[in-house]
């Protein structure tokens, strides 16, 4: 589906290239979606990734359809073509992403981008990096092995971290949610959360080497399973012969 329709107040961008879209993408959106109140926590696959030039493993059209397997019948969680690949293969920024969707909630409703670690950790290389978190409010998922420990070197030049004690829209008190301010040049602020208790180690490369490697012991037989992988989505992998 596309941005249109009712996504709800508060709403999360989540982009990534979901190839494929696996349980640590949806451990990482429910929590997002019951600590902060989210009415929707929207999964946006990209068509092209500016930090990755060598692109996909599975074409955007499989990488959507697998996300809407992934996400069918998980409440408040979506997925949009608004990244969808662009004329000239150009490429896809999250800031150009982030001001449509502005644009699809009410006035005062409240706009989240949603992130792991490791896209946190390159956020300085961002297209419109310093503006993104005043755009939406950043709310970082932490993985093993990439300590967040020292947040403001991630951040975009001329902008600073300091903590914060309130707690927006907090609704689940059993899902550890740490509260942030970024402070702009102009002294303007947003908020940032940081999910530190998500330690999820699932890793869509390892994923596909698995995805091969069932293909060579069992040829993916509809009796196959992959615990990282909805039966859907491993059902979509197979009738499509994809990561072959």
């Amino acid at each position: 589906m596309d941005v249109s329709g009712s996504i709800g107040r508060r709403v999360a961008f989540f982009g990534g290239s979901f190839d494929p879209p696996h349980e640590g993408h949806l451990a990482v959106a429910r929590a997002a979606r019951d600590a902060l109140a989210l009415d929707t926590v929207l999964f946006v696959p990209v068509g092209a990734q500016p930090l990755k030039p060598e692109g996909s493993s599975a074409s955007f059209e499989d990488r959507l359809a697998m996300t809407g397997l992934a996400v069918a019948g998980e409440a408040g969680l979506s997925v949009s073509q608004l990244d969808a690949p662009r004329p000239l293969a150009a490429p896809n920024y999250t800031f150009d992403s982030l001001v449509r969707l502005r644009a699809e909630i009410p006035a005062d409703g409240s706009l989240f981008c949603l992130l792991g670690a490791d896209s946190f950790l390159s956020l300085r290389q961002w297209h419109r990096a310093a503006e993104i978190p005043f755009l939406a409010a950043l709310v970082v998922a932490s993985r093993p092995g990439l300590p967040l420990d020292d947040m403001h070197a991630a951040l975009p030049r001329g902008l600073t971290l300091s903590a914060s004690t309130i707690r927006h829209g907090l609704a689940c008190k059993s899902i550890d949610l740490r509260s942030y301010v970024v402070n702009g040049p102009d002294r303007e602020t947003a908020p940032l959360y940081v999910l530190p208790g998500l330690q999820v180690e699932i890793s869509a490369s390892e994923i596909r080497e698995a995805v091969r490697g069932a293909i060579g012991a069992a040829d993916l037989s509809s009796g196959a399973e992959l615990p990282q992988l909805s039966p859907a989505v491993l059902e979509y992998i197979r009738r499509h012969r994809l990561y072959r």
